[in-house]
C-alpha cells in the first residue's frame, strides 16, 4: 500500500482557490499547473485543488467536499482559529460550537467546499 494520500477538492478556478487556501492555511503550493495545484501537508499527505478542466470553469457544478483541519490545544485554540479566519473575511457556515467530538466550526471557500476545524482526536 502507498504511504501517500492526496485529498482532492474540486474548484472552478484553481489559481484563485490556491490563493485562498495558501492564505488560510499559511502554506505555499508544492506543485502547480493551470488547473491543478497541490499543497504538501506533511507525512505523505497532500491537499490538491483541481478545476477538472483547463478550458474554463463550470460554476454550476455543485461542490460537496469537506476537509478538516485538526488542531491541538482544545476549545480555546479552535475559537482563536475562528477569530483569525473571520478577520481574513472567510464565509462562515457554522460558528464555533460543541459537538460529540469537541469544539468545531465550518467555513466555505468560494466554490462552496467546506473547511471544518476540529480538535485533534
Amino acid at each position: 500500500m502507498s504511504t501517500s494520500i492526496v485529498f482532492i477538492v474540486y474548484v472552478n478556478e484553481a489559481s484563485q482557490a490556491a490563493r485562498f487556501y495558501a492564505d488560510l492555511l499559511e502554506i505555499k503550493p508544492s506543485f502547480e499547473t493551470p488547473g491543478y495545484i497541490a499543497f504538501d501537508l506533511g507525512d505523505g499527505a497532500d491537499l490538491a485543488l483541481w478545476s477538472g478542466q483547463i478550458d474554463g470553469p463550470i460554476p454550476a457544478v455543485p461542490r460537496t467536499s469537506e476537509v478538516c483541519l485538526a488542531l491541538p490545544g482544545g476549545p480555546d485554540a479552535i475559537d482563536r482559529q475562528f477569530e483569525r479566519w473571520v478577520a481574513k473575511g472567510v464565509r462562515v457556515v457554522s460558528e464555533p460550537h460543541d459537538e460529540v467530538f469537541g469544539r468545531t466550526f465550518v467555513v466555505a471557500d468560494a466554490d462552496g467546499n467546506l473547511i471544518r476545524v476540529a480538535p485533534v482526536d
